[in-house]
């Protein structure tokens, strides 16, 4: 099929029943020069059922090239290759990302080229700080992503907009297109997505993210992960034992 290797086409055979979704993992794999293993991790991942499904507003903000922009973007992004609470915070999301950061990558897909972290922006005698800063090389644009450990809210529509103004004023060289945001979330409602970017000048996209749950581990294991209450113990009669200031 399409010219692919022997083994491309036996897990197409194997794992992908549907043959429009067959044909489209088929072309994508020619297209980006999967490997098998790559080929394989994207079908189990269900990317088929994800690229291109997070609500944004690319056709009016971003006309020209709005379905390669829309193509680029997933809905939900799994990072299984991290562990969180449900409690999780952003700087602890953000972390965990930077910490598997070609896998990150990897996920996010073709194009994307690490600019930094936290990075610092000056607005007036303000200083504001960008999550996460990629430049998307077929886009030929810088692309936003910033991190919500909750639910989606309009506010952070507001937030990202007013971000993306900024990038594209200090840092959009001469032949830049403009700037993309991402609101990665815990959860979105789609209505209150959509009635947040409708007026909004610059292109957002709200997607979910998937990361391994504590609480989704077997009941087994469940048992074996101490408490925080139970690792402040022991770190106290740690202390106690071998003479130590409290909270070393």
């Amino acid at each position: 099929m399409f010219g692919l290797p022997w083994w491309h086409n036996v897990i197409l055979i194997e794992k992908v029943k549907n043959f429009s979704e067959r044909e489209w993992y088929a072309r994508k794999a020619v297209e980006n020069g999967w490997s098998r293993n790559v080929l394989e991790m994207w079908i189990d991942s269900a990317l088929y059922h994800r690229q291109g499904k997070a609500p944004n507003n690319f056709q009016k903000a971003l006309p020209l090239h709005s379905d390669l922009a829309e193509q680029v973007l997933k809905d939900p992004y799994s990072f299984d290759f991290m562990t969180m609470t449900k409690e999780a915070q952003e700087k602890e999301i953000e972390e965990g990302l930077m910490t598997h950061l070609q896998k990150f990558l990897l996920e996010l897909g073709n194009g994307f080229a690490f600019v930094g972290r936290q990075v610092p922006i000056r607005v007036g005698e303000e200083d504001f700080y960008l999550d996460l800063l990629f430049y998307h090389i077929k886009l030929r644009c810088y692309f936003l992503i910033e991190i919500k450990a909750g639910k989606f809210k309009p506010i952070d529509a507001g937030q990202i907009d007013f971000y993306l103004a900024a990038l594209d004023e200090k840092y959009r060289n001469p032949g830049d297109n403009p700037a993309i945001g991402l609101a990665l979330c815990k959860s979105k409602d789609r209505v209150v997505v959509e009635y947040a970017l409708r007026n909004k000048m610059c292109p957002i996209g709200v997607a979910n993210f998937e990361t391994q749950l504590v609480e989704s581990l077997p009941d087994n294991l469940k048992t074996s992960l101490p408490s925080i209450e139970e690792i402040e113990a022991e770190a106290t009669l740690y202390a106690q034992k071998n003479n130590l200031p409290e909270g070393f």
